[in-house]
């Protein structure tokens, strides 16, 4: 088999936002999609979906931290894997409480990794396959309170990046998709975590209720269409960001550090952080 010829795909975190899309999308290309959401309560709901779209999907419950679930998809066949599946946790990197930060990385790192290791084996075996990582903006930058999330997303860059090396002698493709902020409720659910911590808020750095997402945000659209062309493999680039428009911006920001001072601004309060305190949320960009 080549990577030409790959028709089953499994997507993660198909039930809402990029995943969900890309499923349908790939369906209606002709694709062998497996979309996999994480309860059996989004199971029903994903059929019904996809039957309204007139698109034929597998829909299968897979909690990417579940080890019975990671064991049930070495049994699908996988050819091209789209890890999509993850969680954004908002909050000071000082405030979030271990419990979190914990549950951040073994949704958004170990829990994915696991399953892409054994199905990575078997692409390897047959000398063909595509994995796709679902990586972000976030794990090339960073913003204010969402720096544990960027975290788990700068670890899925280091994974990605490693693996196409790995993998490039056995035949199999590895790829990333980079999403910068947009409009799907993802962002702003991410400011809203703190509503259920286990900790003392008096203990807080900052005030939660106060806060919100510091970007505008784009229309979705541009993601689901590169993620479905880079999981069909009609795109070859490693690294694929959207917005394009941010790509000039988002090279200028990995330079910051470099550049960065540790006394700079000490004692005043970063822009950054103030726009956090300024912007409303769900806010579109204009034009």
């Amino acid at each position: 088999m080549s990577n030409a010829q790959l028709r089953k795909v499994l997507i993660t975190g198909a039930g809402t936002g990029f995943g969900y899309e890309a499923a349908m999308r790939l369906a209606e290309k002709g694709f062998d999609v497996i979309a996999a959401v994480e309860i059996w309560a989004q199971v029903q709901t994903l059929k019904w979906r996809a039957a309204e779209r007139g698109v034929k999907l597998r829909v299968e419950k897979l909690d990417v931290t579940d080890a019975g679930d990671r064991r049930k998809a070495l049994g699908w066949g996988v050819e091209i894997l789209v890890n999509n599946a993850g969680i954004g946790e908002g909050g000071s990197t000082v405030d979030i409480p271990e419990s979190n930060i914990r549950n951040q990385f073994e949704v958004n790192v170990t829990g994915p990794l696991v399953l892409t290791q054994g199905i990575a084996k078997q692409m390897a075996e047959r000398h063909a396959g595509r994995i796709v990582w679902v990586s972000s903006r976030e794990g090339l930058n960073v913003n204010p309170f969402t720096g544990i999330y960027a975290a788990s997303k700068h670890a899925v860059e280091a994974i990605a990046e490693t693996m196409a090396y790995e993998l490039q002698e056995h035949g199999v493709e590895v790829a990333t998709v980079n999403p910068g902020p947009f409009l799907t409720g993802f962002n702003d659910r991410m400011f809203q975590t703190w509503e259920s911590w286990a900790d003392d808020a008096s203990e807080r750095l900052f005030d939660y209720s106060e806060l919100a997402f510091p970007r505008a945000q784009f229309d979705p659209e541009a993601v689901y269409a590169t993620l479905t062309a880079v999981a069909a493999g009609e795109v070859d680039s490693f690294r694929n960001l959207e917005p394009k428009s941010m790509i000039e911006e988002t090279k200028r920001l990995q330079e910051v550090p470099w550049l960065r001072k540790v006394t700079d601004g000490l004692g005043t309060r970063h822009q950054a952080i103030q726009n956090s305190y300024d912007m409303e949320p769900e806010t579109p960009v204009s034009g």
